[in-house]
């Protein structure tokens, strides 16, 4: 699913009631896995791409996230790491898109972000990366079809005292 594609499902029939038209737009754009994609086209800089990275997160995590007493926090963090992999992936594309997927399995919200034209650079190099490493569990990355690099990032839904 693109973002183009699931933006104006969450607008579908403004006729029903706004809980009615929550509940219809979450089924429509999660069905019944807690996943989502997405992909930004080549037109779009580093930071149009955060951008429109970060508006899509911040509509579907609320709802991926449920009931869950740390959503906010959760949110926060997710969108934070998200940026951050989004800023350094766009500024070395490999891919004509850049494509993202969002999963949550109940204990972490996992996020990939690709293709990069080189291997995820230290912290040293790109100080985003500090927050994000502050914020995960774990960080890698894996090659993706395009050659490129993949970069991952598991944010964990219970937090310990750091």
């Amino acid at each position: 699913m693109t973002i183009s594609d699931a933006v104006p499902l969450l607008w579908a029939s403004s006729l029903r009631t706004p809980a009615a038209r929550q509940n219809a737009a979450v089924t429509q754009v999660l069905g019944t896995a807690n996943s989502l994609e997405f992909r930004i086209g080549p037109e779009h800089g580093p930071t149009q791409a955060m951008r429109r990275s970060y508006r899509f997160a911040a509509i579907v995590l609320p709802a991926m996230l449920g009931e869950l007493p740390e959503a906010a926090a959760v949110t926060e963090s997710v969108l934070a790491v998200l940026t951050e992999l989004v800023d350094v992936t766009a500024r070395h594309r490999a891919s004509v898109d850049l494509a993202g997927r969002i999963s949550y399995d109940g204990a972490h919200v996992l996020l990939t972000v690709g293709e990069m034209d080189r291997p995820l650079p230290d912290p040293e190099e790109e100080p985003g990366l500090f927050l994000v490493h502050r914020l995960t569990d774990d960080v890698g990355q894996y090659r993706g079809d395009d050659e490129g690099y993949v970069a991952w990032a598991s944010v964990p839904v219970l937090y310990e005292v750091r």
